[in-house]
């Protein structure tokens, strides 16, 4: 996944932020309880969890670093269509046997208490720590400003969007300039209503809608 056309965040301006180590490749995620992480399915390998990180590459002490107890893709997914592309961390305690320890560097962020759709040009924000464009890695957290787009002008887009995606990019580039790093969030009015998914070549970009799936979320997290 990649942001073009954004900016490096203010450090720690986004404190849900997980940075995954999958492998030798990487996803986004976010801390939605002090012991689980959200991120993608097609995120799935073997994952570390980095929290409170602003640039990757050091060892900021804010950063808290997490193995992986538990992972819980959701159980309908499928990799050729990305339908219910979400998966659940539940996070390995820390060296005194504790959970994420909450603080400036390190927070929840709520997901959507209902199921409604967002209204069609909702602002939202993605944040990650992909390519900014086709040369240039960061090290560094981006983040970038979209838009939702309509059901109805997505599926021309996508024709097999289903209830459990959202569409969303710049309306006026060209250039997909929606995405995150994979598995990261849609946060829009400082909710995560959804998670990077697919969609790079071009705009816009197609997020699982988490509200779709609060039912299974609550119960994967009881």
């Amino acid at each position: 996944g990649h942001i073009v056309g954004g900016h490096e965040a203010r450090p720690h301006s986004h404190p849900y932020m997980a940075f995954l180590k999958v492998g030798t490749s990487s996803c986004g995620g976010f801390l939605v309880a002090p012991g689980w992480v959200m991120t993608a399915a097609h995120c799935m390998g073997n994952i570390t969890v980095i929290l409170g990180a602003h640039n990757i590459h050091k060892a900021e002490p804010s950063q808290q670093v997490r193995g992986v107890d538990r992972y819980h893709p959701h159980p309908g997914y499928n990799p050729n269509t990305y339908f219910n592309d979400l998966m659940l961390l539940k996070a390995r305690p820390g060296p005194r046997a504790e959970h994420a320890t909450l603080n400036d560097y390190v927070k929840t962020i709520p997901l959507p208490k209902g199921s409604s759709d967002l209204p069609t040009g909702t602002k939202c924000g993605v944040a990650g720590w992909g390519l900014i464009d086709d040369e240039q890695a960061t090290n560094k957290l981006f983040e970038t400003r979209v838009s939702i787009y309509s059901r109805r002008s997505c599926v021309r887009f996508y024709p097999h969007l289903d209830a459990g995606m959202v569409c969303a990019g710049s309306f006026h580039e060209l250039r997909d300039s929606s995405q995150g790093d994979s598995g990261g969030p849609l946060v829009c009015n400082e909710v995560a209503q959804g998670i990077v998914s697919f969609g790079y070549d071009a705009p816009p970009g197609v997020y699982t809608r988490i509200s779709n799936y609060l039912p299974w979320i609550r119960k994967t997290m009881k």
